[in-house]
């Protein structure tokens, strides 16, 4: 998420980001893969030093998302908003051996934290960081793209979708986080604010766009999947 989004828009969001039964969640991923170290250790710095940790990707998305990467085994990644590099490391997972995940943030202070991950991870030849504009900067990647992560400021995704999608591959697929936010999106008369009505108006974008098959997944605050045809 962008530095100057994290207080409009995190300050907004209650603390019922989860949707599912805290007991099922724990029974799931306690059957499921562990984290791996330096996941482990990128989970508990974030909660212990930086802001807003629940921005964080965490076990069972990053578990999702490195499947999903193992899966397709993806040769270009794009992730549009890093945080503190979780969900990077996961999508990282699936990389052929001379694949690359570009992944952008705004967010200069964390910039030193999250190479440092990159390097202990030994991805440091694997994934390619940025830091600016998303918009700015996409247009200057040359290159076509498996799977696209957003997970940025809202009020872009429209914008983003748009500007990825003549980059991303037939066949690729398009991620996009926080589509329920936090379930706000059930009642566009009560919760009216920018936001909400964005993420709404990318789930119907994305909905109605038949150069793709879509599901809305949801997994944690909810994944839009889009598959480009």
């Amino acid at each position: 998420m962008f530095k100057s989004e994290y207080f409009r828009i995190f300050g907004l969001i209650n603390l019922t980001m989860e949707f599912l039964d805290k007991h099922i969640e724990d029974y799931s991923l306690d059957h499921s893969s562990a984290e791996s170290d330096i996941l482990k250790k990128i989970n508990r710095e974030t909660h212990a030093k930086v802001m807003q940790p629940r921005m964080l990707s965490g076990h069972m998305q990053g578990n999702f998302l490195s499947m999903i990467s193992q899966m397709i085994q993806p040769e270009q990644v794009l992730e549009i908003g890093t945080y503190t590099g979780y969900s990077a490391v996961c999508l990282a997972q699936g990389l052929t051996e001379k694949g690359q995940l570009h992944t952008i943030d705004v967010n200069e202070e964390l910039e030193k934290t999250v190479r440092g991950y990159i390097k202990e991870a030994k991805l440091e030849n694997k994934i390619k960081y940025y830091i600016g504009d998303a918009l700015q900067i996409i247009p200057a990647i040359n290159e076509m793209f498996d799977i696209v992560f957003i997970d940025a400021d809202k009020k872009n995704y429209c914008n983003y979708y748009d500007l990825i999608f003549d980059k991303v591959k037939p066949g690729g697929f398009i991620i996009a986080d926080n589509v329920l936010w936090s379930g706000k999106v059930l009642d566009l008369q009560k919760n009216k604010d920018h936001d909400t009505v964005m993420i709404d108006v990318y789930n119907k974008k994305v909905h109605n766009d038949p150069r793709v098959e879509h599901m809305l997944l949801p997994l944690r605050d909810g994944l839009m999947i889009a598959r480009k045809k």
